[in-house]
């Protein structure tokens, strides 16, 4: 193994970036390396300034000279793993243990053994999948009902809690976004060592993690920042002295910095030392040196700032005089100490007493006091009812942390105790605002945690710009446009295979006369496919929560739940509302709510029911496909058997919104934590296939350019041609007025006219013998903009709505509800005839 390469900074450099840090500067990526190269008195000096950073942020956080730990048990679920890591000695074979998992039972014999000894977590530990490697643990999970690892992660956890009372912190390996959504109410906190982002060392033949395909640094990277989408407070960190050079080690401290910062959901790094070990291919690798690890501490604290939590683990030192070292480094954790288990992942190191490392943290200067898994700023805001922690985790956590710093109660002792939801949700805060929103309209133009539930504009503003989404390619440089309209007018759908791309990018950039024909020919494909029937269906959209921390940029809808526009609907309320609208002659209702964390799962289909109960014979089109999945992981089971659960309650058909663009380069910038692309696919093809038929839907308008516009209706086909299940197509033209990522100016303000003509006749150009039914929407483009759509490829106005909150709340000035004169007064303006429907575009009889 190569050893680490030194900077070549040299003294004079290493000077230069302590004089800079001194000052409070922020550190760039050549001074973080020359920095790591620090020794003898530059070292001094580099951990002087270091600690001083470390002890302002903890006065920041009213805790000034306190260092923390966790008490814990370490339960090695598997030491099975598909990957090869090349220095592990936890990951085996079959053969050489007992059996592939932990029971049951023994699972809970560490729990409770901890819990005597005044423990409050159970780490987790194991290898990555198993079951795709060694078929001796698929027939373990199988034989006992479990689908895959996870599963009985999961259930082990749940386990735990009610058994025991213990805080379970998961350390799975790789994850999927899906995966930590699942995971998430069954533990507070959970954790990936992100090592290195050298990819050579997982490439290359030779290097540490070459054979092993979860030691990807791409996919550990996507690992951390689909963490913080889904809001865990994760734990993640580098292993130093695996053969990276010194500019990689600092560019895996910058990676680690990036997502802390895009996210907010880091809550400790930590900052681990090689240690060699026998029986494995690194065997005669050299250690990582203590010094070395002390600088790299120091640069981390610097690069990351006060806020960071850093951790170093305790066990791994070489002698007394190390605590010290590292705690003048710039630590403020020693991560978790077991006074019963073993570490099985470094077994030859035996934890220090805990009243040894109190001893050597009172010799530095500190007081030790001991936390909890989850960080004490994440257990108190989450205690609050932000969305760090699942509701069914309060009790557990609550038990254990002292309200007034979010630290553990060191005397608490965990006692088993039920792991469920609320079975009852009471209507509260505004619940008129469907009506007043209208009349007197939102409070204020933005929530009132702006500035940090979507995470960091400035870091958010640097990727648009890198990556250059919402560049609007100009019409010069498309030649293709007069072929483009000719395909359009003869075969039309072409346009979506790749090799007509430059044609079909043309015909987005279309202006003047040539974006008239294009309407032409888009209104003569309407009239051949439906004829000239402008459809509309009675409906009433009933939005049953609006507080939501997803942190979707675009929304102005979801609020804070002690923000002044909040509220939340009754079961009954909502109930009512459906009854009022079936009385005005609605035969739809559509519902749909924010990712409310205090919403009991069974919410969903109770909602189903009590409609279907006071009025058996209205359309049920309910809940998007971030809500579905929402509802699954709540639940435990997979995204089909959820659909079919809310099937059997009566669920009729679902909305394909949540959809924005199709593309994760996009949705990433949009949305903080709404689900990726391929989850939302999964969703709708799913449903379709289980008879459950739904709209599809493309907000336009705002970080996206027609690149994007063309890969979602690409989407769109294929689902399509596999399931055949869309009733329609929704072009929606993003609201910006109040939309948070307009008001930080990231997003441009709205599409074009220009832009609007070209999506709505492009969808019916492009889904043409696909999906018959293009909607436009009047809320958001009024009556006038609507007409002009109808003239351009259109042939539905959607429904009456009688209330719609979620635009009017982005600003939209159009009102929220129609009546069906004035749907048919759309209609005659443009000289056709306007058509009641139902859900499923069969007309109603006149």
């Amino acid at each position: 193994m190569p050893l680490v390469a030194q900077s070549s900074g040299g003294s004079s450099g290493i000077r230069r970036a302590l004089h800079r840090a001194r000052e409070g500067r922020q550190l760039d990526r050549a001074e973080a390396e020359v920095l790591l190269g620090a020794r003898g008195e530059d070292l001094d000096a580099l951990l002087a300034v270091a600690g001083g950073v470390r002890d302002a942020g903890l006065a920041e956080a009213g805790r000034p000279g306190v260092v923390t730990f966790s008490k814990k048990v370490f339960i090695p679920l598997t030491r099975l793993c598909r990957d090869r890591c090349h220095y592990c000695t936890f990951a085996t074979v079959p053969h050489r243990v007992p059996s592939p998992f932990l029971e049951r039972d023994e699972v809970l014999e560490i729990a409770r053994q901890g819990a005597e000894q005044g423990c409050k977590e159970a780490l987790f530990t194991l290898g990555d999948r198993p079951e795709d490697r060694w078929e001796a643990a698929r027939d373990w999970l199988h034989e006992r009902g479990y689908d895959s690892t996870l599963d009985y992660v999961r259930a082990s956890a749940i386990a735990v809690l009610e058994e025991t009372g213990l805080l379970p912190h998961l350390n799975p390996g790789v994850l999927s976004w899906a995966d930590l959504q699942r995971l998430k109410p069954v533990a507070p906190s959970m954790g990936m060592m992100l090592e290195t982002t050298a990819t050579r060392l997982w490439s290359e033949p030779g290097g540490p993690h070459y054979g092993s395909p979860d030691k990807e640094p791409a996919v550990r990277l996507r690992v951390l920042e689909d963490a913080g989408r889904v809001g865990v407070p994760f734990t993640t960190g580098i292993l130093i002295g695996i053969g990276e050079t010194l500019e990689e080690r600092v560019d895996a401290i910058f990676a680690m910095r990036r997502v802390a910062r895009e996210y907010g959901h880091i809550q400790e790094l930590i900052i681990q030392n090689f240690r060699a070990k026998p029986d494995t291919a690194m065997r005669s690798a050299p250690d990582a040196e203590m010094l070395d690890l002390a600088a790299t501490i120091a640069v981390t604290r610097l690069v990351c700032g006060p806020k960071t939590r850093i951790q170093a683990p305790p066990n791994l030192v070489e002698a007394a005089g190390d605590f010290e070292l590292l705690l003048r480094a710039g630590i403020d954790d020693w991560g978790g100490v077991s006074p019963v288990t073993a570490d099985h992942v470094n077994p030859e190191r035996p934890w220090p007493l805990i009243d040894t490392l109190a001893r050597h943290t009172a010799a530095a200067g500190f007081q030790l006091r001991e936390r909890l898994t989850i960080y004490p700023g994440y257990a108190r805001r989450g205690l609050a009812g932000e969305p760090w922690l699942d509701p069914r985790l309060h009790g557990h956590v609550a038990a254990l942390a002292d309200p007034a710093t979010g630290l553990a109660r060191e005397e608490a002792r965990p006692v088993g105790r039920p792991w469920q939801e609320p079975e009852e949700v009471f209507s509260a805060g505004r619940t008129d605002l469907y009506a007043a929103v209208d009349d007197e309209g939102r409070t204020g133009d933005r929530r009132s945690d702006f500035d940090d539930v979507y995470g960091d504009w400035t870091v958010l503003q640097e990727t648009v710009l890198r990556d250059g989404l919402s560049a609007v390619p100009l019409l010069s440089a498309y030649p293709e446009l007069a072929a483009g309209l000719r395909r359009a007018a003869s075969d039309p759908a072409s346009l979506l295979d790749p090799r007509n791309q430059s044609e079909a990018l043309a015909l987005f950039a279309a202006e003047g006369e040539r974006l008239d024909e294009l309407a032409a020919i888009a209104d003569r494909w309407r009239r051949e496919a439906v004829g000239d029937d402008v459809t509309y269906v009675v409906n009433r959209n009933i939005n049953f929560s609006n507080v939501c921390y997803v942190g979707c940029r675009f929304c102005a809808f979801a609020q804070r739940e002690r923000d002044a526009d909040a509220y939340r609907l009754s079961v009954d309320e909502v109930a009512d509302r459906a009854e009022e609208a079936a009385r005005l002659g609605a035969t739809e209702v559509c519902l749909q709510g924010g990712i409310d964390p205090r919403l009991p799962v069974e919410i969903y289909p109770n909602l189903i029911r009590m409609i279907k109960e006071r009025v058996p014979g209205l359309h049920v089109h309910a809940f998007s496909p971030m809500e579905i999945v929402t509802g699954a992981a709540k639940a435990g089971v997979s995204v089909h058997d959820w659909l079919a659960r809310l099937r059997e309650a009566g669920l009729d058909t679902i909305p394909g919104t949540a959809a924005e663009i199709l593309d994760d380069e996009v949705r990433w910038v949009l949305t903080k934590g709404k689900l990726p692309a391929a989850a939302w696919i999964d969703v709708v093809s799913t449903a379709h296939r289980l008879g459950i038929r739904s709209s599809a839907t493309m907000m336009y308008g705002h970080v996206d350019h027609p690149g994007h516009w063309l890969g979602h209706f690409r989407v769109l086909a294929g689902i399509q041609d596999d399931t055949g299940g869309f009733t329609e197509f929704v072009a929606l033209p993003f609201v910006h007025t109040n939309a948070p990522i307009y008001l930080a100016g990231i997003a441009r303000a709205g599409a074009s006219w220009r832009e609007n003509r070209a999506v709505h006749a492009m969808a019916r150009i492009l889904l043409h013998g696909r999906i018959p039914n293009i909607q436009c929407s009047w809320v958001k483009l009024g009556d006038e903009g609507t007409a002009a759509m109808l003239q351009g490829g259109c042939n539905d106005l959607g429904g009456t709505l009688m209330e719609e909150t979620i635009s009017r709340m982005a600003g939209s000035e159009h009102g929220s509800a129609r009546t069906v004169e004035q749907l048919h007064a759309i209609a005659a303006t443009i000289g056709r005839p306007a058509r009641q429907r139902n859900t499923t575009y069969s007309l109603t009889p006149m």
